[in-house]
């Protein structure tokens, strides 16, 4: 993907348009097996509830501590707004 760039957000700054909040619920919607080609499938039933197509481009975003990596986070790229927008699109254009 290029360079990477370390995307550091305060205070209340919106970084999508689905505005997950204190009202968001979090669940665990699949458990997912890594091939040996190191792929990933999402299951139909979560693409369709999230509306992903052939083709759709996300913003995977990692959370860790001491260069060890613990969370991962996928967003679509469409959903991503103002300064993290900003942040992001010149690796987002590469990958075109």
């Amino acid at each position: 993907m290029g360079k990477k760039q370390e995307l550091k957000v305060n205070g209340d700054l919106e970084t999508t348009v689905c505005k997950c909040g204190p009202d968001a619920t979090c669940r665990l919607e699949a458990v997912l097996s890594v091939d040996e080609r190191g792929q990933m499938v999402l299951p139909k039933d979560v693409r369709e509830k999230m509306g992903i197509t052939s083709g759709d481009k996300f913003a995977l975003v990692s959370w860790g501590k001491n260069g060890k990596i613990c969370c991962l986070a996928l967003t679509k790229v469409e959903n991503l707004s103002g300064q993290v927008r900003s942040l992001l699109e010149p690796m987002i254009q590469g990958q075109e």
